[in-house]
């Protein structure tokens, strides 16, 4: 085995632990929140729309899994987009996923407060938040760890939903009626269904804590496939118990099929599976912010003091704490929904970023064909326009903003 790349952080990460941060990430909170929305755009076509975002992920993730493997750093797509596409992209991707995944942390610590107490949902989504960042202070092995008990879990619950729905509550007669969104509608469903599959992301953007990143693409293969075939599962269930249009109207469908099933015991376990889930997530999701965020600030595209590392734990100790502070702002001025939306787009931007920089490795670094790049990127741009109008228009104004006071800045700053 090649010796591993110098790294600012300590290489403690083996092949099972970038696995368990995956799947923290990825079995989280979209396997919890995000049926509705997509129900109600694609109707009995909600299962094409999940293939269409598992296609759109795996085509991703061999573009950020193989670019992970040549520059194995912290910061992801951020990363590879100043290497392979100039410093611009770059900054694009870094501020993409900053942005967006601190909305998906706030759609995790949302989450957890509105199933475990919904009239408090913003306090006990606070207390997440810092009770995850005292985690993720605590060192890196300590994320992974606790993020392999939490996904332990929660495949635990999910298990018991769809073996319990199909076997007592049975197919509804009526499951695939109600209107069809059509290809439209099918894509719009993909582009938020795309949102639970962006965890296997979090694995790059800890590169320089994996001790051989070789692993790094196994790791996402890994946890990806896994993903896909729990998410298949669950899915399907959900369709055949409540109907397209019952999934449509349930904003917690998981536990609707509990009821349905008649099993009351259920309800409240799944309840604490959600939270447990979007705890997992959150803990994952906010550990590559922190990442991102630190390698940004190395590179000067945020203030310089991010990129402290704590002398004795080995973690970007600084830009963890900036990471939990934004993800407090989004708590307090979001809600489920529109942060949904927002790191939809985000992330989907994010990933454009990391499909072009991979187009552009040359044959002796690529371990997947060059049209999966391709494909990759024509999907990112096809979901993201897919979103609601508002969304897109936000997202690509607030984006744009920020680009341009990068610029002002770096011209008076000078050479």
């Amino acid at each position: 085995m090649a010796p591993s790349p110098e790294s600012r952080l300590v290489r403690r990460l083996g092949t099972g632990d970038a696995v368990a941060v995956g799947l923290a990430a990825m079995i989280g909170t979209g396997v919890f929140v995000a049926w509705q929305p997509a129900a109600s755009a694609a109707g009995a076509w909600l299962l094409a729309g999940l293939a269409v975002a598992a296609f759109v992920a795996f085509c991703n993730a061999a573009s950020t899994a193989q670019l992970a493997a040549v520059h194995p750093e912290a910061g992801g797509a951020y990363h590879y987009g100043r290497l392979r596409l100039g410093d611009a992209w770059g900054a694009l991707a870094g501020y993409a996923f900053v942005l967006g995944k601190s909305a998906s942390c706030a759609t995790a610590a949302l989450a957890v407060g509105a199933y475990l107490w919904p009239s408090q949902d913003v306090l006990v989504a606070l207390a997440a938040v810092a009770a995850v960042t005292a985690v993720n202070l605590a060192g890196v092995t300590r994320t992974a760890r606790v993020g392999a008990v939490l996904v332990a879990l929660v495949v635990v619950v999910l298990a018991a939903v769809v073996v319990t729905g199909l076997g007592d509550a049975g197919v509804a007669p009526d499951w695939s009626s109600g209107p069809s969104g059509g290809v439209t509608g099918v894509l719009g469903s993909a582009a938020v269904l795309f949102y639970a599959f962006a965890g296997y992301a979090r694995i790059t953007t800890l590169g320089e804590e994996v001790r051989d990143p070789a692993a790094i693409p196994r790791a996402v293969v890994v946890s990806l496939t896994a993903t896909l075939v729990l998410y298949a599962a669950v899915g399907l269930t959900v369709l055949l118990v409540l109907g397209a249009d019952g999934t449509a109207e349930s904003a917690r469908p998981l536990r609707a099929v509990a009821a349905a099933a008649g099993a009351s015991w259920l309800e409240p376990v799944v309840a604490a599976g959600a939270a447990v889930a979007a705890l997992g997530a959150l803990l994952s999701l906010q550990a590559g912010v922190g990442r991102t965020a630190f390698a940004m600030a190395s590179a000067g595209d945020l203030p310089a003091r991010l990129a402290a590392v704590h002398p004795r734990r080995r973690v970007p100790h600084v830009a963890e704490l900036a990471s939990a502070v934004v993800t407090v702002l989004f708590v307090l001025v979001g809600d489920l929904a529109t942060t949904l939306a927002a790191s939809a787009f985000a992330v989907l931007v994010y990933y454009a970023v990391a499909n072009a920089a991979a187009w552009r490795l040359g044959p002796d670094e690529r371990r997947w064909p060059r049209w999966l790049s391709a494909a990759g990127l024509a999907s990112c741009v096809l979901l993201a326009v897919s979103l609601p109008w508002r969304t897109v228009v936000a997202g690509a104004a607030g984006l744009a903003v920020v680009m341009a006071v990068r610029a002002i800045l770096r011209r008076r700053a000078g050479p």
